[in-house]
């Protein structure tokens, strides 16, 4: 492990995101083999640099002292969110034959949205994941509003 690796920034701040796993070898598995990452560190907590940017990972887990009154626990709803990973790339056709080669599972093949293209996938712990590509809104095309919305 490289100190240049892991999400320690020498002034400002820098995002990453955390997750709660069932299963730290398989999630780490997908992160990485499917989607490209790269380890740097294996458990306690797993971390996985993707992009520019880190995907933290460990076991659910009761209340600690730093939040009395949370516990923490994989999605157990596929049909709702409350939030997603959001995957910004450059060509969204190569990342889905690639991925969905290597076993990822997308909802739907990319969708034109007028913006961007997008699609979604899920991974091992059922965390939705959008993948998408710029488009329209390069020259300032926006997306149709969302469902419900007029």
């Amino acid at each position: 492990m490289r100190r240049d690796d892991l999400p320690a920034p020498d002034t400002g701040l820098l995002v990453t995101h955390f997750l709660t796993v069932a299963d730290v070898p398989r999630s780490r598995a997908f992160y990485t083999e499917i989607l490209g990452g790269e380890v740097v560190l294996a458990e306690n907590p797993c971390i996985v640099k993707l992009a520019n940017s880190w995907i933290l990972m460990n076991p659910g887990g009761g209340p600690t002292p730093d939040k009395p009154d949370v516990s923490l626990r994989p999605p157990t709803d596929p049909g709702t969110a409350t939030s997603f990973l959001n995957l910004r790339v450059a060509d969204i056709a190569d990342c889905y034959e690639r991925w969905s080669a290597k076993g990822a599972e997308f909802l739907t093949p990319p969708l034109d949205r007028k913006a961007e293209l997008r699609c979604y996938l899920r991974d091992p712990d059922g965390y939705l994941i959008e993948v998408g590509q710029s488009t329209g809104l390069l020259v300032g095309i926006l997306a149709d509003p969302p469902a419900g919305n007029a």
